[in-house]
């Protein structure tokens, strides 16, 4: 659904892209994560056309960004939410929305059916008729996610969609998401909210001006630390220690406290083995267990070990 090629832009000397090479899927969510500065939403208007890459290429739905003709009918065919709502305070709810459908040129009689069926999913039709001014942050999030639907796209470009926002908003914009991902439609979210997009998301590019790295949250664990298992024992012994490095299966072993980390090169088949060689040994297992890092710890890892570099 989203292809980019070497995808680049600078600003005179500046680059704020460089080289971007992606590929979205058709129906996922996918997450583009990275510092302040990295490109981000630089990236996002290159996408829905909003600004020309200068270097490289990208397509959209089988269009180039880069290509004139192509570029109008992107605009009109997805929907971008950005940071800042961008309403008429002076306007109402509704002629806002129907002010944002004359321009994707939806015909008035589905507009107006279409509006009135999201107020209503959004639980927002009590104040169809009340001026925008007057909403919460809260309540212009989620008429904006109303106006990124107005003219039915099929592909979605999410900004920062929680920031700010209270955690009952917040939770109400991510449960929107999921409606939206079940609903078939392509999903690019740009988010600093880890957790998020560790929920959310079903492959997550890792980003600081240039691609970084990319894949599933499971595959970018295993690419920052590796399958680690976690084995609590009674008392440690060494001959316990000894046992455990000899196997081709351990890549490496940490003692820790009353138990030992094990690096393990593929622990669904030999988490047995290391169970039995250590009882073999002589040690007494009180636990095992996978050890776990949330997305943060990758994120901080990944983004660190290269800005080091």
């Amino acid at each position: 659904m989203i292809e980019t090629q070497a995808l680049g832009r600078r600003f005179g000397n500046y680059t704020a892209v460089e080289g971007l090479d992606l590929s979205v899927k058709a129906g996922e969510v996918f997450g583009f994560l990275g510092p302040n500065g990295a490109g981000k939403t630089t990236t996002v208007r290159m996408l829905a056309c909003l600004i020309r890459p200068t270097a490289g290429t990208a397509r959209v739905d089988g269009l180039r960004v880069d290509d004139p003709g192509d570029a109008r009918r992107i605009r009109r065919t997805v929907g971008i939410l950005t940071e800042r709502s961008g309403f008429y305070d002076n306007l109402t709810a509704y002629k806002n929305l129907r002010f944002y459908a004359d321009l994707y040129r939806v015909d008035r009689r589905k507009a107006d059916a279409r509006i009135d069926d999201m107020l209503d999913a959004f639980g927002m039709s009590r104040w169809k008729a009340s001026a925008v001014g007057g909403f919460s942050k809260g309540m212009r999030q989620k008429l904006a996610l109303i106006r990124c639907l107005v003219h039915d796209p099929k592909v979605l470009f999410f900004d920062e969609p929680t920031a700010g926002l209270d955690p009952e908003s917040a939770r109400y914009v991510r449960d929107a998401i999921v409606r939206l991902k079940q609903d078939g439609r392509t999903i690019f979210l740009c988010t600093h909210n880890l957790d998020e997009a560790e929920r959310l998301c079903d492959r997550v590019a890792i980003v600081n001006r240039r691609l970084l790295y990319e894949g599933t949250p499971e595959r970018l664990r295993d690419a920052a630390y590796g399958r680690r298992i976690i084995v609590r024992l009674e008392r440690m012994m060494g001959q316990v220690h000894n046992a455990v490095s000899g196997l081709d299966a351990v890549a490496a072993v940490e003692e820790s406290g009353d138990g030992m980390i094990l690096e393990v090169r593929d622990p669904d088949r030999n988490c047995a083995d290391v169970v039995d060689a250590i009882v073999r040994a002589g040690g007494r297992i009180r636990s095992v267990g996978e050890l776990r890092h949330s997305l943060e710890d990758v994120y901080m890892k990944l983004v660190g070990d290269r800005c080091e570099h």
